[in-house]
């Protein structure tokens, strides 16, 4: 007996299917026997319903087994394109795949990047970039695109040949890998040049006093003294603050367990620093209100504003210091009533080391690390922080963390 090639290459697990032998149709032969059943309910006679079940079932064996052995093997050994589809589309990463070079699917991510017209598109149309279009006349290959999504977007572009016809492409956003990365060579370039410029100060002065041939009075070397003092703690309190932030950024998943109440803990801050340098630059207005937080971080927070707007406030006007309760938060507000911030600087007043005006901070003593700080604490405390500004008015430091019962 002979058999037909195409049904020996069926996979041996497919129903229905013995080698030689052509494939039994079982699901058509079950809906033409329920057809029948209801027919036979509805009245229709037997010898009617019969002639129409045998015709239904002739129908069924009229397609030849080839056809059908076929269309299963072609499913089963290289993957439907609908199944294809269907694998892409839960995945998050941007994943698109290619007939030839003709984009035949793209699942949600590569829609939402690319957009959902570039389904059917050619690859080269809507990647639209040369290194992507240089990936596009490989088979397989890796390649890093940049601006694909926008100006700064960075994209590791992947090809994966599945046959001849077929293939993957698999999209990867770097642009968040190379910001931190740009991120931390800005931080040491900055804090590398915050360092050297009290050091270079520092060693100037000291080489000038060591001289034993400078010719200096009493007045210039007491001069030189206070200016080594001042370098010298202006370094120390530069590299406290990088410490702290260090240490804050090593605890930013920790959430903080211990209660403290917070109009309590500012009112008492308050009083020291008016206690310090006047009881009329310090305006302090608070209630009670219970937060989870770290004590010693909170402490700081309120501190470094406080210091902020003493160093920036309008000497004949009072720094206001507030705690008040709305609905489930406490709203803590430092404000000051000095020159005020322009509205193109706020958005990069917590960035590390960024000063409005650089002269001015150094003088006054600033690292320009104070609001970093600050911002790192409130984000570690689950709270929102918030400054607005008014030139010729004031600036206004808002923090607010949930309250606990």
């Amino acid at each position: 007996m002979s058999t037909n090639p195409a049904t020996l290459n069926a996979p041996a697990n497919t129903p229905g299917i013995l080698p030689g032998l052509p494939r039994v149709p079982w699901v058509g032969v079950v809906i033409a026997l329920i057809a029948g059943a209801g027919l036979l309910l509805a009245g229709v006679g037997l010898l009617v319903t019969g002639a129409v079940v045998l015709a239904w079932l002739a129908s069924l064996w009229s397609v030849r087994p080839e056809t059908i052995v076929e269309v299963r093997t072609v499913e089963v050994g290289s993957v439907s394109r609908l199944a294809m589809i269907d694998l892409l589309e839960p995945f998050s990463v941007p994943m698109l795949m290619l007939d030839g070079q003709r984009i035949a699917a793209a699942n949600a991510a590569a829609r939402t990047e690319l957009g959902n017209h570039i389904v059917g598109q050619d690859a080269r149309v809507a990647l639209r970039h040369p290194e992507a279009i240089t990936l596009l006349d490989m088979r397989e290959g890796i390649v890093t695109v940049r601006g694909l999504t926008g100006p700064r977007s960075i994209w590791q572009v992947r090809r994966v040949a599945m046959d001849d016809r077929f293939s993957l492409i698999e999209l990867a956003d770097k642009t968040a890998e190379a910001d931190i990365s740009r991120a931390h060579t800005d931080f040491v370039a900055n804090a590398s040049h915050e360092l050297r410029t009290p050091l270079s100060s520092i060693i100037g002065y000291i080489e000038t006093l060591a001289d034993p041939d400078a010719r200096i009075d009493a007045a210039t070397t007491a001069r030189f003294h206070a200016t080594v003092l001042r370098e010298s703690k202006r370094l120390q309190h530069l590299v406290e603050d990088l410490m702290s932030l260090s240490r804050i950024e090593a605890e930013k998943h920790d959430i903080p367990r211990d209660l403290i109440d917070l109009g309590q803990m500012a009112a008492s801050i308050g009083g020291e620093v008016g206690a310090t340098v006047g009881e009329d630059r310090i305006v302090i207005v608070t209630e009670p209100g219970t937060v989870l937080g770290d004590r010693q971080q909170l402490d700081q927070v309120i501190r470094n504003l406080v210091d902020n707007s003493m160093k920036y406030s309008d000497a004949s006007r009072p720094v206001e210091l507030s705690v008040v309760r709305r609905g489930t938060e406490a709203v803590l507000s430092v404000t000051d009533h000095g020159e005020g911030i322009h509205a193109d600087h706020i958005p990069h007043l917590t960035r590390r080391f960024y000063r409005t005006d650089p002269g001015r901070s150094r003088a006054a003593g600033g690292t320009g690390l104070g609001l970093a700080i600050v911002k790192h604490i409130v984000e570690r405390h689950r709270g929102k922080l918030d400054i607005t500004s008014k030139q010729g008015v004031g600036t206004t430091v808002t923090i607010r963390l949930a309250l606990v019962d």
